[in-house]
């Protein structure tokens, strides 16, 4: 770590490359905490609102397909259905919350629904129609009177402040609020001045929502630069780093609004001869966010494996040897662990059933140790999360929900060698099956043709010409034909 970099806890780094991608790095005494990137090409779709339709409804699951201008049809179970939507019979059933989604919705209804979760592989969106709108220091929840206090504000003093300073400014009819974290410590005006400008794009969407088709996007979330400074710039950020001159200007009008007396925060890196993650020691951690394994400092490793919905971590033990010290080692590998699996959820943006499989450990005591500590680091994610206890086999479930603009989700893709699977058959399978089809191809030759010609990639076509020489001449003999064996690009 540079010099430049020790000088404070906790860095912003925004890296852009205009009108194409950005990269947003929150760091913490110089160790990457968390890893955006949002590519434009890739439009994000949550947080945005659409008039949409429903397409159909599928009783068994409880649920609503509802287009909304995507490729896939959102998915909007009866839960997520604000009761203004009910049509019919609104009777609900004995033991149930809800009533049944076919008595209440009918196909082709509008309704205004804003995306909760981004879709994955074969998953459409997870929507809502309970909308809100975030802001610097407020949530605005249209429809529904609520009034709630971010669990972060963990002061009772100062919730209480804030409620009743909220209560005061009050939204209006119809309108909810929740206070954000960065809304401790805050001046009414501020506060004030955040509420109105939240109506405002409330009276716009319901504007819009009157004039446009169905489907078609009624608001678009803030790019990723604007989101940094609304969710992620807290007061223990002491600089944002930028190496785009305009969006530093941009991003310092923000700042300044947010936090008037750090007017200096705001940096721009020009240096032509490094990028900004090599001048801050960063370069090295974002690319291990794309590897399968993480070292340890005691020399363990967690080998992370992702599936569509579940991720399996595997902790190994690395320089553990012998029953003497095996039971502390084993503590000391699993504690370091619990902190590396908490941090490398929120930089891969890992959602989901995560199953963690720990060293075993037979001390009650020292299970307890780890729990506390897995649920501690636990607490500084932004995602909810729902941290399970470690079974008698050392295994420990988390769900944690995705919040969007990972960095694998975005620009990694499944290998065409072995279709996402991590393996491959070997090139002697791949020759073995080859030499078939050649002999295949010799055999189905017409009486007029001397020569076939099979086509393979530049590593077959190699291991062909050289480790099976032999072989391809025997067969040129046993069909009294020429064999081509042929390079392709792929």
């Amino acid at each position: 770590m540079t010099s430049e970099g020790a000088k404070s806890r906790r860095k912003m780094f925004l890296s852009v490359l205009p009108g194409e991608m950005v990269e947003l790095v929150l760091s913490e005494d110089g160790k990457v905490q968390e890893y955006y990137v949002e590519m434009l090409h890739q439009a994000k779709m949550k947080g945005n609102i659409y008039k949409a339709y429903i397409h159909n409804i599928d009783a068994s699951l409880q649920a609503a397909f509802i287009n909304f201008g995507a490729e896939k049809n959102g998915f909007l179970q009866i839960d997520e259905v604000h009761p203004e939507y009910y049509q019919g019979s609104a009777q609900i059933p004995k033991g149930s919350r809800y009533p049944l989604i076919q008595d209440v919705l009918k196909p082709g209804q509008e309704m205004l629904v804003q995306v909760v979760k981004e879709p994955t592989g074969n998953k459409g969106a997870f929507i809502t129609t309970f909308l809100s709108l975030a802001g610097r220091y407020f949530v605005l929840t249209p429809g529904r009177e609520q009034l709630g206090v971010s669990r972060k504000i963990e002061d009772e003093e100062e919730r209480a402040r804030l409620k009743e300073m909220v209560e005061k400014l009050s939204p209006g009819e119809g309108l909810g609020l929740i206070v954000r974290t960065v809304s401790a410590d805050q001046t009414q005006d501020g506060l004030k001045k955040d509420i109105s400008f939240l109506k405002r794009v409330w009276k716009e969407i319901r504007k819009k929502a009157c004039t446009e088709p169905t489907p078609s996007l009624i608001y678009r979330d803030v790019d990723l630069s604007a989101r940094a400074v609304r969710d992620y710039l807290t007061p223990d950020v002491n600089e944002v780093w930028v190496d785009d001159k305009e969006t530093a200007k941009q991003i310092t009008q923000l700042v300044n609004l947010a936090f008037p007396r750090k007017k200096a925060m705001v940096k721009v890196h020009e240096d032509p001869d490094k990028s900004m993650w090599e001048r801050f020691g960063l370069a090295r951690q974002i690319e291990e966010i794309y590897g399968r394994n993480v070292t340890l400092p005691s020399g363990g490793q967690i080998v992370i494996d992702q599936a569509e919905a579940l991720t399996a971590i595997d902790i190994n033990s690395g320089k553990i040897g012998g029953k003497k010290n095996f039971k502390d080692m084993a503590l000391k590998n699993n504690l370091e662990a619990a902190e590396e699996i908490c941090r490398q959820l929120k930089l891969r943006d890992l959602g989901g059933q995560v199953v963690v499989d720990f060293i075993e450990m037979k001390d009650k005591k020292h299970v307890a140790e780890v729990e506390k500590v897995m649920r501690a680091a636990m607490k500084n994610d932004r995602a909810r999360t729902d941290v399970g206890r470690i079974s008698r086999f050392g295994l420990m479930e988390i769900v944690r929900q995705r919040m969007g603009s990972s960095a694998l989700s975005s620009n990694m893709e499944p290998c065409p060698c072995c279709q996402g699977r991590g393996l491959r058959r070997n090139i002697e399978w791949q020759a073995l099956q080859a030499l078939k089809e050649i002999r295949r191809g010799l055999r189905g030759l017409k009486s007029g043709e001397q020569s076939f010609t099979f086509a393979a990639n530049a590593e077959l076509a190699s291991y062909l010409l050289n480790a099976k020489r032999a072989t391809l001449a025997d067969l040129e003999r046993e069909f009294g034909r020429q064999l081509v064996i042929q390079t392709t690009l792929s």
